[in-house]
């Protein structure tokens, strides 16, 4: 099992100005074969011609790279050109597998600047790392080291909007092995209020890392527009606002790494509601609280994680009631608003509204997976459940729902 985990791990470098240099050239040359391969696809498909595939980008690269106008494209290594190419073939299967949106043309301002390069194109000799037509081994600064006799399948070098740069080298790690069995199980209720809530009581608290630095992110846009446009200060103060987000984002990425793996290491089985973030967003009061939650980006680390360590997560249906449906008998509150906290069943269990949530959201998981419906439910509205999951949530409490 461990050794086929790959798993990429992420220093910080800093390039001399020979290597940033060639660097910045190829993440430009990158970006342009990626729009040029883009392009042909779009018009080939608006004009209803043949489709265009991998294999006829590529040997339309070969024919970019002989014009006059795009020669520059050979004084870069052509492994990463060749990467990006397969990175556009990858994201419009995903986009006719109706997994993500058209693929967008890449940017020079707004895009994040990276390139890939394979085994072929970098050396890997005494823990030093040197990429093709790249002067001298990286400057990298190991913040752990890699696992021991494992060499990198590949490397990613990217630089971010506030300047810093980033190797990642995907490689196979031995450390990342199934964790033994254990009956603990654990149903997750994100908020804002509390970041999580369990079913065991415990409430994981917020640490809203932008409303921390909103102040700072303040005074850094007042100075931005101060600036005038195109000159070397507005760039600097960009660069200000851009370092702000940094640690903003590190931070949040550092606290949900130590609750996810906390989460996965403690349970078997963990079950979580299937929100729908990207819609949740668009309110104009919330968006700005659950972009900084960061839902998705949780979900997203609790199930790799998972995978990882043997574990299991489940999501439940997003119009499950889980915060009307008392947790005790089962009865279904008609309406609830937000504002209201704890309530009281008419069974006369007093509830906190949002571990109530969480229990529910367990049963609901459990019974999921004893009716074998897999871990995303098919969409039932709140006042009328199925049948099946009526049957096993009311099995589970060893009560019958009226």
């Amino acid at each position: 099992m461990s050794s086929q985990v790959k798993r990429g791990l992420k220093y910080r470098f800093y390039p001399s100005e020979a290597q940033a240099a060639e660097l910045l050239r190829t993440f430009g040359c990158v970006r342009k074969v990626y729009n040029l391969a883009l392009q042909a696809r779009t018009e080939a498909w608006r004009q209803g011609l043949e489709s265009i595939d991998y294999k006829a980008s590529s040997a339309l690269l070969t024919a970019w790279k002989r014009s006059e106008e795009l020669a520059f494209l050979n004084e870069v290594s052509c492994v990463p050109l060749q990467q990006t190419l397969r990175h556009l073939q990858v994201a419009f299967n995903n986009f006719w597998a109706k997994r993500a949106r058209y693929p967008r043309f890449k940017s020079r301002k707004r895009s994040r600047s990276s390139a890939e390069y394979t085994r072929s194109a970098f050396r890997w000799r005494n823990g030093a790392l040197t990429l093709a037509k790249v002067p001298e081994p990286l400057n990298i600064r190991w913040s752990r080291p890699l696992p021991a006799g494992v060499e990198p399948s590949s490397v990613t070098v990217s630089r971010d909007a506030a300047g810093r740069w980033f190797i990642a080298m995907l490689c196979d790690d031995p450390h990342v092995q199934v964790l033994p069995i254990t009956s603990s199980e654990v149903g997750i209720d994100l908020g804002l209020e509390h970041l999580l809530v369990l079913s065991t009581g415990e409430k994981i608290s917020n640490p809203r890392h932008e409303r921390r630095d909103r102040l700072a992110l303040a005074r850094a846009h007042r100075a931005l527009v101060r600036k005038q446009k195109g000159s070397n200060n507005r760039a600097k103060a960009a660069l200000k606002i851009s370092r702000v987000h940094a640690r903003i984002s590190d931070r949040r990425a550092d606290h949900l790494h130590k609750v996810t793996t906390r989460l996965v290491r403690e349970n078997q089985t963990l079950v979580i509601e299937n929100l729908a973030v990207s819609n949740m967003i668009r309110n104009r009061r919330l968006a700005r609280s659950i972009s900084d939650a960061a839902w998705r980006q949780f979900r997203h680390m609790l199930e790799y994680k998972a995978a990882w360590y043997g574990r299991e997560v489940i999501a439940v249906d997003r119009w499950f009631p889980s915060s009307r449906l008392c947790s005790v008998c089962g009865t279904l509150t008609a309406n609830m608003a937000l504002s209201v906290r704890t309530w009281t069943c008419d069974c006369g269990a007093i509830h906190d509204r949002d571990v109530n949530a969480a229990r529910n959201i367990l049963a609901a998981g459990l019974a999921v997976t004893v009716c074998g419906a897999g871990a995303r439910p098919q969409r039932n509205t709140p006042g009328r459940r199925s049948a099946t999951k009526q049957k096993s949530l009311s099995s589970a409490r060893g009560k019958v729902n009226v």
